[in-house]
């Protein structure tokens, strides 16, 4: 056989002299493009980021917490010894926007000091701006104090100390030793807001202004310092929950507990309220006890072992607990379906503060 039948045997068809082999050109990939709309003609959005920034700002409002809000009304209004109206709502919303704007503003100013405790934390982490931070907390100031401000003058008055206690609080009182006071005025301002509020709208609504008011909004003090001293107890655990090492403080807080739920539970009848029914009169030792289970276990387990985690969860227990204490003072107060309203609160505080913790 010659050579160049050989060589076309085992490579094909001979190429002419002076040209180089063509070789097929590789298949090139298009990367798809994923479009939304009509007819696929827009950019599809960039989910996981927008997940990711509503995570951010409900673990910087810390949201899980918001459930402990509402019962300040409602408690408010059956101490001062009315049903919920239009002013328990309009004060539940100034409430919660006050709350929140609590929330931002205490990340702000604590922004320094969380990027070397709590570099996770939305500020330190990058995932929300300090300026927009700020910026949320003013304008939910202003929402709050409007909305207190449809409620009456009286309900704005209380609004706006409740408003001057928490940036008092959040700038400056949180690191001195009036800082558990100041947090403990707030609570108790918010209780007081949810009655002035509601007799407010009653008495302008009825017709009835005059020297009924202030003597019903004062008729809320004695079930508005039970929560501001529960508020006062978690406050002072709460100043130790980034390093621990405090028995001090857990202690304490446990017995203000246990004392705050035999001041509940010794509550009497007011003059004109009609007499209890059996289960409306086991219905206060069960409420009682709901709050001391919530709030006084995990004290107990950061009193014998005062570690960051411990002591942590002793603080979100005693913030949880807030809502069976407001359900045991709205009962007492002679409203036991509103107590069990209140109460209805605890499942979703509880399910939500498994995404996002209240502290």
């Amino acid at each position: 056989m010659r050579p160049l039948r050989l060589l076309t045997a085992v490579t094909g068809t001979p190429s002419p002299l002076g040209t180089r082999p063509q070789t097929p050109a590789a298949p090139v990939r298009v990367a798809p493009v994923s479009l939304s709309g009509a007819g696929g003609t827009a950019p599809a959005p960039d989910r996981p980021r927008a997940r990711a920034r509503l995570r951010a700002w409900a673990e910087l409002l810390r949201v899980s917490a918001l459930f402990t809000v509402p019962g300040d009304a409602l408690a408010g209004a059956a101490a001062a010894g009315l049903r919920p109206g239009r002013g328990t709502a309009l004060a539940a919303g100034a409430s919660l926007c006050l709350y929140e704007a609590g929330m931002a503003l205490n990340d702000w100013a604590d922004r320094e000091e969380d990027a070397v405790d709590r570099p996770h934390r939305p500020i330190p982490s990058g995932r929300v701006a300090p300026g927009a931070a700020l910026a949320a907390a003013g304008a939910l100031t202003a929402a709050g104090l409007a909305l207190a401000a449809r409620a009456g003058r009286p309900a704005l008055a209380v609004a706006s100390g409740l408003a001057a206690t928490v940036w008092a609080y959040d700038l400056h009182l949180k690191h001195t030793k009036l800082g558990p006071a100041a947090m403990a005025s707030a609570r108790t301002l918010d209780l007081l807001l949810g009655a002035t509020a509601t007799v407010a709208t009653m008495s302008t609504e009825g017709g009835r202004r005059g020297a009924t008011s202030p003597a019903r909004s004062a008729a809320a003090l004695p079930a508005a310092l039970a929560l501001g001293a529960h508020t006062y107890a978690v406050t002072a655990v709460s100043r130790h929950e980034a390093h621990g090492g405090s028995t001090r403080a857990p202690m304490a807080a446990l017995a203000g507990v246990a004392g705050i739920g035999a001041a509940v539970l010794r509550g009497r009848p007011s003059p004109g309220e009609p007499p209890r029914t059996p289960a409306e009169r086991l219905l206060l030792p069960a409420l009682v006890a709901a709050y001391l289970r919530t709030s006084g276990v995990p004290v107990l387990h950061a009193a014998l072992n005062p570690s960051p985690p411990l002591t942590q969860r002793a603080v979100g227990g005693g913030i949880r607990a807030m809502i069976p204490l407001q359900a045991a003072l709205t009962a007492r107060a002679g409203a036991p379906l509103g107590g069990l309203a209140v109460m209805g609160l605890v499942p979703l505080a509880r399910a939500l503060s498994r995404k996002v913790s209240p502290t």
